[in-house]
């Protein structure tokens, strides 16, 4: 996966964990809808700006958005990122009933 693609992919993550439309989300941070889409789908490469616009409109610091993406394809095969990616496409309600279910298999296990 690519890092505009992982960019995207935590865009929607973290604008759907705040309940955001993309309409909503770019209204917040003065972009197109379509835009928004672009990025999410990692369609188009944003800028530093347009980053920063985007964490401030979700209300997260660029710290943690960009928490661990140079390490996102650093091993292709490793099995922890790939959990967080799929995780990551789950809703937050979907997220906490795999972590509950995990946390039951690791205790028979």
């Amino acid at each position: 996966m690519s890092v505009t693609q992982e960019v995207g992919q935590r865009i929607r993550y973290y604008r759907k964990q705040q309940g955001l439309s993309q309409e909503a989300l770019a209204e917040h941070c003065g972009f197109h809808p379509t835009y928004i889409g672009q990025l999410e789908r990692g369609e188009k490469n944003p800028s530093i700006e347009s980053i920063h616009r985007i964490t401030q409109g979700l209300q997260i610091s660029m710290s943690k958005f960009l928490e661990n993406i140079d390490d996102m394809d650093s091993e292709e095969n490793n099995v922890p990122l790939e959990l967080y990616r799929r995780c990551m496409e789950l809703s937050p309600q979907k997220q906490q009933a795999l972590l509950d279910a995990l946390k039951c298999i690791l205790q028979i296990w």
